[in-house]
């Protein structure tokens, strides 16, 4: 749902459904490693500790990878999803056998860093924004698969999520405004087969196209790829009609950026850079 904050449930299913996936492509018939250098009945003590400060997410992930590996590990978590770590902070502690601990620690690590990274983002890009009344949203520039996952993690970090899909929500974009012949054109069409009564967001690039659209029905407007004066013009424009739409600013929204706009009046602000290319979280796990 476009711009919900609510507190996030962790998505279980879909966790195991990609947990199989890395497992399949990760152990396959098992740790030759492992199996020829340690007697299968050692046991050891393992530490998640974190390498550098952040936001966790993912944390239920660690279970459900010896879940499907059939190990009977005894999981003792120190933290929650949510949490900000500092460099040294231990996250969780494992007992097992060696080959357990050793065999799911590649694959739990994957998870948890990618996801504490995008928590780690979203909380800074929040952050940034809270002297403001702007919302930072994620966008479906995301990692194939880890979409529910990615989200999840937004929301986790302090952020909220755009849609989920092409199948909640309309959103008109330049492509669709060119080949339905403009934005009237395009906003009618999309009128007239909204049967479900889907929210509708219409990207506008310049003042033509957003005054043609003010008082039409339009629930949110997105200012695409404009300047900060472009956006501050647009606003006034707006709110000078007594349009009452949402009005999201996009592209090219940097860390830095968002400092500069956190006033500027915007409700949101959609970033693809939360889960496109976020740097994963450095945690370690240490035997």
């Amino acid at each position: 749902m476009y711009g919900d904050n609510s507190t996030p449930v962790f998505p279980k299913e879909d966790a195991l459904t990609m947990i199989r996936l890395a497992l399949a492509e990760d152990v396959r018939t098992g740790d030759v490693t492992s199996a020829w250098t340690i007697p299968a009945d050692q046991k050891q003590h393992a530490r998640l500790i974190a390498k550098e400060e952040g936001v966790l997410a993912g944390l239920p992930v660690i279970e459900l990878v010896f879940q499907e590996l059939k190990a009977n590990v005894k999981v003792t978590l120190h933290k929650k999803d949510g949490d900000v770590v500092k460099k040294g902070d231990l996250i969780a502690e494992m007992d097992g056998t060696t080959h357990e601990l050793l065999t799911g620690e590649r694959t739990l690590l994957n998870f948890i860093q990618q996801l504490s990274g995008v928590a780690t983002v979203a909380h800074a890009f929040q952050e940034v924004l809270k002297s403001g009344k702007t919302k930072v949203l994620d966008t479906r520039k995301t990692v194939p698969g880890f979409r529910t996952l990615q989200k999840y993690s937004v929301r986790v970090g302090g952020g909220s999520n755009h849609r989920m899909g092409l199948f909640d929500m309309v959103l008109v974009k330049d492509n669709h405004i060119a080949a339905a012949g403009g934005v009237l054109e395009a906003l009618e069409v999309v009128r007239k087969n909204n049967t479900q009564n889907l929210m509708v967001e219409m990207e506008v690039e310049n003042f033509d196209q957003l005054r043609l659209l003010l008082n039409k029905g339009v629930d949110v407007i997105m200012l695409d790829n404009m300047s900060n004066e472009m956006m501050a013009e647009a606003l006034k424009i707006i709110k000078e009609s007594g349009d009452k739409c949402l009005v999201e600013g996009s592209g090219n929204m940097t860390l830095e950026r968002a400092k500069e706009i956190a006033n500027l009046g915007l409700d949101f602000i959609s970033v693809g850079a939360l889960t496109h290319s976020v740097k994963a979280l450095d945690i370690s796990m240490r035997i």
